[in-house]
């Protein structure tokens, strides 16, 4: 593949993020969709099985040389013998969808060499679209985005409900389910830090990864380390990304937690 299908991609996103709009809407008008939990107690929707399978097709055919990597789909292990992947997350928050809040998003990332080169990420319910490329920058909604100066982690804007006492100097911000869009935010000025600390899937992040990186963010895994795409547990400890200056406080403060629960 010579070049990269921005606009195909695009448009696949817009499309089944739109078609889970009118579903996620129906449900805020007090529709029923099916629902259950996974063997981890994950949940998962018909929305999300529908929309990984238009995924699958639509990708599919723009690359039909790149594997697929997904959250509703058995992993193959044939993607490991490709140069290319598609790394998708159909629905990124899937209990925001299900509570008819705004926090979820269609995630699609073209991973190459083990890196993300280009990434998707359509939250139809907030109205945004957030592009990024490998070398030439992140949007949203077609306007550049840039990760922003901070440099003390005292005071930095975090997404979260509620957090522990060793961290009551850092201050909460706004907290969607989607990891991606949490760390879109970082992307955008919104946040100065998103992390976790627990084992998580490559299709949580690729597209994401990506959109802070070409934002001017330092993304990595929880111990401070680069992040590795179409590995062959398709898993990292933790993510940790934040404004470039306070990442090293950051990765500091968490070692010790990081190391005790990996």
């Amino acid at each position: 593949m010579s070049a990269i299908p921005r606009e195909a991609v695009i448009s696949a996103a817009r499309e089944v993020g739109d078609a889970a709009l009118g579903q996620w809407r129906h449900l805020r008008g007090g529709g029923a969709l099916d629902r259950w939990s996974k063997a981890d107690e994950s949940l998962v929707c018909e929305v999300d099985i529908e929309t990984d399978r238009r995924l699958k097709a639509m990708l599919g055919a723009i690359d039909p040389e790149a594997g697929w990597l997904s959250e509703e789909t058995a992993d193959d292990p044939t993607r490991l013998t490709r140069r290319r992947i598609w790394c998708v997350d159909p629905i990124d928050g899937t209990r925001d969808f299900l509570r008819g809040r705004e926090g979820w998003a269609v995630s699609i990332a073209l991973v190459d060499s083990g890196r993300p080169v280009f990434g998707v990420l359509y939250a139809p319910a907030r109205d945004e679209l957030w592009v990024g490329e490998q070398g030439r920058g992140a949007t949203l909604n077609g306007l550049n985005v840039a990760a922003g100066k901070r440099d003390t982690l005292t005071g930095a804007r975090v997404p979260a409900h509620d957090l522990p006492k060793v961290d009551s100097d850092l201050t909460k911000v706004f907290q969607p389910n989607s990891i991606a869009l949490r760390m879109a935010m970082v992307a955008s000025d919104q946040a100065d830090l998103v992390a976790t600390l627990r084992w998580g899937f490559e299709w949580d992040i690729a597209a994401a990864t990506l959109i802070a990186g070409e934002a001017g963010a330092t993304v990595t895994d929880a111990f401070g380390q680069p992040l590795a795409f179409n590995t062959r547990r398709a898993q990292a400890f933790g993510v940790l990304a934040s404004v470039p200056a306070i990442h090293a406080a950051a990765v500091e403060r968490l070692a010790e937690r990081a190391r005790s629960i990996a």
